[in-house]
């Protein structure tokens, strides 16, 4: 029993973040939150994905205009390449958040019953926006994928509040 606790304690937290394509707003959300656990110290203790609900962008990078916005303000979405979301993302992450109510919706409806529970709009976790969504920019110009990081930000910052309380924690010796 005691090697179960242990193995408890040592679980990490992972979090996965969607959009419809996975081009836009959730590799930014990934990036940003990813950054938000290396300077927070958390980033061994947290997994953190992106996926979309649809098929029309796997296995591509992300939006190049996306891929400007992250890193004028300090992200790389190097590396990461669009994926759809999985029926085994539902038994693996403790939480998914959607970028906006359609897309949670759509995950609410691909999820089998007992994992609905880890879905969330993103923007629960804003400090400083009460808007529900992240709009997706992708028909619109660079200042919208501009907002988009803006967005992400204020979410990430109140949800790496709420992972540093999930955070395995030290076991003393």
């Amino acid at each position: 029993m005691g090697f179960q606790m242990l193995e408890h304690q040592l679980a990490k937290t992972r979090v996965l973040f969607v959009c419809m394509g996975n081009v836009c707003r959730s590799p930014v959300a990934q990036a940003v939150f990813e950054k938000k656990l290396t300077q927070s110290g958390l980033a061994a203790c947290i997994e953190v994905d992106s996926a979309g609900t649809g098929d029309h962008h796997v296995g591509q990078k992300p939006d190049s205009r996306s891929q400007h916005a992250a890193a004028f303000r300090g992200y790389s979405l190097i590396g990461q390449v669009a994926r759809q979301i999985t029926a085994e993302d539902f038994d693996h992450f403790d939480m998914i958040l959607a970028m906006d109510w359609q897309n949670m919706r759509e995950l609410q409806n691909l999820a089998p019953p007992q994992h609905r529970h880890k879905i969330e709009l993103v923007m629960r976790y804003a400090q400083n926006s009460d808007d529900a969504e992240v709009p997706d920019p992708y028909y619109e110009e660079q200042h919208a994928f501009n907002k988009v990081v803006d967005y992400l930000e204020d979410a990430a910052t109140g949800l790496l509040d709420v992972v540093k309380r999930r955070a395995p924690q030290p076991v003393a010796a």
